[in-house]
């Protein structure tokens, strides 16, 4: 792909749990023809060790990204190949905060956060460009570009439904990672997928991650579909 044409979409993993979900995002962005940046967070790369075992390593980010997006939400390595596209996704430390994203004059199409923590929530909603998932995200809302906030947390409490509602007002699209049931899962995949399927509907990314409702009663019972 020529440079001046690449126009990627940014995802940004914070600490919060849900790493199958991340890699779910990466997935369906690079099956769809989708470029890449991504931004992870220093305390998801805690979380994605605890969660996979997995050490995510700026110097081997590739081959270690690669692991990663191989691995089934059921922590089975190898349940999916290496997707096509991943030599043109690019990686930009938490802590770089001049990073091509961190300005508004890079081009991107938006930014999607996979999951987001409430510290992440929090941040993005109080502008505090703490680290360059923040400050991408700030960016992102100032530049008008579509912002998709995928909050991973259970309770909620006062604070963190107020900075939900200031992210709403802000123009984000705040995205519970609250799986249905309708689509017919029967695997843990299927749940994390219906998730990821909204994230990308919500960013107008096709995809076909899950059965949609049409209107009749008991389709996730029929076979086959």
């Amino acid at each position: 792909m020529n440079k001046q044409q690449r126009r990627p979409w940014v995802v940004g993993v914070s600490g919060a749990s849900g790493t199958p979900y991340a890699a779910a995002v990466l997935r369906g962005l690079l099956a769809a023809g989708e470029s890449v940046d991504l931004v992870v967070s220093r305390a998801s790369r805690l979380t994605l060790l605890d969660e996979t075992g997995i050490a995510f390593r700026d110097a081997h980010w590739r081959e270690d990204l690669a692991t990663w997006l191989a691995r089934g939400a059921d922590g089975k390595p190898d349940t999916f190949g290496v997707p096509e596209g991943l030599e043109d996704v690019r990686y930009w430390p938490a802590g770089d905060l001049a990073a091509g994203p961190s300005s508004g004059s890079y081009a991107v199409k938006g930014m999607l956060i996979v999951p987001a923590s409430t510290a992440a929530v929090a941040g993005v909603a109080l502008g505090l460009s703490k680290d360059l998932l923040q400050r991408v995200a700030s960016v992102t809302l100032k530049e008008r570009r579509p912002l998709v906030v995928a909050v991973r947390e259970t309770p909620l409490n006062g604070q963190t439904l107020k900075h939900m509602v200031t992210l709403d007002e802000a123009g984000a699209v705040v995205l519970p990672a609250s799986p249905a049931f309708y689509a017919g899962a029967t695997h843990i995949q299927d749940l994390v997928d219906f998730v990821v399927g909204r994230v990308l509907d919500a960013a107008g990314v096709p995809h076909a991650l899950y059965r949609r409702w049409e209107g009749e009663l008991g389709g996730a019972l029929r076979p086959g579909d």
